[in-house]
């Protein structure tokens, strides 16, 4: 079990079932309903991870009983539950600790984000928590991804991001800076290709009053913002060769002076680098240098294209519409036909070009269901049977051939990979056929309840679905 979690709740029924829920998602719950139930209560500091607010009468026993408890424990988070009534009566200790208040239908995520931030605070009192960060999918490359920043965020070793355009290289280095020791300093990005190469020096190093024509300020640069953290330097195969001596020089010595001074500043910073530069051939050309590639490339992570895991696309879509609806676009909504239909496009714009596209149709269908027609053309018309989805309208024998055929033609299958695809998109369909209820679902696939739930995790196929006990 993961931690201790107190659910405070004056209805005993209701705290029973959101018991059974937090048990089921590997916490293990204390319901409380009564003041005596919470002073009998004896728990280890070290094991309490959160208490859960619900339904407490206002200057009841209950009340008064809490308030020492979260008053005993002064560092302990506050989850407070869609219809709890404590909300103005706690206010002042949900301003004083991490607090965070649940949506209401209770969300798998959002109830495991929470409750993972909470054990983070444990561990680390000082963590100040930003929005969720990482990236999205439980495809193969993506789990290798996510395992990959896992294993070197704790380090201080540089890092170089792989990938093409899109596919979402600053989001791997902000993961790994937000699980790194330097969370609480600075996150710093520059994007090397966007700025000339004769202004790249001053943005990098900073440069003092006078030093050149136009300088009429001393301008602090890149390096000395980012002290104590995170250097995020994207597309790093567009820096120019003299920039890419300087920048070597920093890395092996770390030091550098700003524009026009002689005074060597010390820094303390952890470089990041990204680029959609396939960097070897650029050393073969002369483009790149060799011995700043290899001081880059100690611990590489390639972020896959769209085209190569659209088994995500589901999970990426939500994520995409949760995000327009939380800037106020609309609540578009995708049928399953239309996502297949998006699955067999090609996505040279990768993800960014799927966040366009999603957030055009949240701008044109506000509160409406999108289906296959209602995505513009080029969507509409790409050919071919998407590498991990069933066909639209096609299923069973029929739709396995059809895929298998399409694989067949186009250089071969990887066996083990397309039975994995098939199961996790026959998983999600039954899921979305019984409404997100486990047993449902179970029943559809023939297999046990156990066995499924053990597949849900598996696969992190189970981060969207609201809880269920049934």
């Amino acid at each position: 079990m993961a931690g201790k979690v107190i659910v405070v709740d004056s209805d005993v029924e209701r705290a029973k079932s959101l018991g059974a829920k937090l048990n089921f998602i590997d916490y293990d719950p204390l319901m409380v309903s009564d003041p005596e139930a919470l002073d009998r209560m004896a728990v280890d500091h070290d094991e309490m991870l959160a208490v859960m607010l619900g339904s407490v009468r206002p200057g009841g026993a209950l009340s008064k009983a809490l308030r020492d408890l979260v008053t005993a424990h002064s560092e302990l988070p506050l989850l407070t539950l869609p219809y709890s009534d404590a909300q103005d009566e706690f206010e002042q200790e949900l301003e004083s600790r991490p607090s965070w208040r649940l949506d209401a239908p209770l969300n798998y995520r959002q109830v495991a984000e929470f409750l993972r931030r909470a054990e983070v605070h444990r561990r680390d009192p000082t963590y100040v928590f930003d929005r969720r960060i990482r990236p999205t999918g439980s495809s193969r490359r993506i789990r290798e991804v996510h395992g990959l920043i896992d294993q070197v965020a704790g380090f201080e070793t540089t890092v170089l991001v792989l990938g093409e355009s899109g596919t979402g290289k600053e989001l791997v280095a902000q993961r790994i800076h937000k699980l790194s020791p330097r969370h609480d300093r600075p996150f710093v990005p520059v994007n090397c290709g966007a700025i000339p190469a004769d202004l790249l020096e001053s943005e990098l190093f900073g440069h003092e009053k006078g030093a050149f024509t136009g300088a009429i300020n001393l301008r602090i640069g890149r390096f000395e913002l980012a002290e104590g953290g995170t250097l995020f330097l994207d597309e790093i195969g567009d820096m120019s060769m003299a920039m890419q001596v300087k920048l070597l020089r920093v890395l092996q010595e770390r030091s550098f002076e700003r524009v026009g001074s002689n005074e060597t500043k010390q820094c303390d910073v952890r470089i990041i680098a990204a680029t959609h530069r396939n960097l070897e051939e650029a050393m073969k050309k002369g483009e790149f240098r060799e011995d700043l590639y290899y001081r880059l490339n100690v611990f590489p992570i390639e972020m896959p294209p769209l085209r190569k895991r659209v088994e995500d696309l589901p999970s990426l879509i939500e994520d995409l519409v949760i995000g327009n609806e939380s800037e106020g676009r609309g609540g578009v909504r995708l049928t399953v036909e239309a996502i297949e239909a998006l699955a067999h496009y090609e996505w040279p714009g990768n993800v960014r070009e799927l966040a366009n596209l999603v957030e055009r149709l949240a701008i044109m269908h506000p509160t409406g269901e999108v289906g296959v027609r209602d995505l513009p053309e080029k969507y509409q018309a790409a050919d071919g049977v998407a590498p991990c989805l069933m066909p639209s309208g096609v299923e069973g024998p029929a739709g396995a051939k059809l895929e298998l055929d399409y694989a067949l033609s186009h250089g071969g299958i990887n066996l083990k990979e397309h039975l994995l695809s098939v199961e996790v998109g026959l998983i999600r369909r039954a899921m979305r056929e019984a409404n997100g209820i486990v047993a449902g679902a179970a029943r559809l696939l023939n297999l046990r309840r156990t066995t499924l739930v053990e597949k849900l995790r598996k696969y992190h196929l189970n981060e969207n679905l609201a809880l269920s006990k049934n």
